[in-house]
């Protein structure tokens, strides 16, 4: 069974792309509102993960599961570059040169979800879900780093180890 996002009530949240925009327990700079709330939904694809990566489908309940997929892959491609890092200090810069690859919006080349996202209404909204994504994306890699790795900087292999599944059939690109 999926795991799904109990952000199911997204009355007065901003979308785009139709996404919701959903608030992060969070101090980097982007449009997401602050959370205030004991889990967001960077915690929710980090704790389903293990679960959802083994799933070839994904029945969509909410518009936040449609983030929590998003989530999922990028976790998956994630791991895909921490998998030969291994110390924190490599791992922490696969990361950080991951954050600044460009971040495709639904309609452009390399957005993997060409069906699951509508194509955005304006350039505004595209640039608004692209700021979005990286903020999310900025944030889900910090948080990753604190459980792919164990405090003493080794990787953590009941982790790594997820690098090699495909999440719903989809190939991660080796960089």
């Amino acid at each position: 069974m999926v795991y799904h996002s109990s952000f199911v009530d997204d009355e007065g949240i901003t979308k785009a792309c139709g996404c919701p925009l959903l608030p992060l327990k969070s101090h980097i700079k982007g449009p997401a509102p602050v959370s205030h709330q004991e889990t967001d939904i960077v915690d929710e694809a980090i704790t389903f993960f293990r679960a959802n990566v083994f799933f070839r489908n994904f029945d969509i309940k909410s518009s936040a599961d449609k983030l929590l997929i998003y989530l999922t892959f990028y976790i998956n491609v994630a791991l895909k570059r921490l998998e030969g890092c291994r110390t924190l200090a490599g791992g922490t810069k696969a990361i950080i040169n991951l954050g600044l690859e460009d971040v495709p919006v639904p309609g452009e080349a390399g957005f993997p979800f060409a069906g699951l996202f509508p194509l955005p209404q304006s350039d505004e909204e595209a640039e608004l879900f692209r700021n979005y994504l990286k903020q999310i994306r900025e944030e889900t890699s910090g948080r990753l780093l604190g459980v792919a790795y164990r405090p003493n900087g080794t990787p953590n292999k009941w982790w790594i180890a997820f690098a090699k599944r495909k999440f719903m059939n989809i190939i991660v690109p080796q960089h």
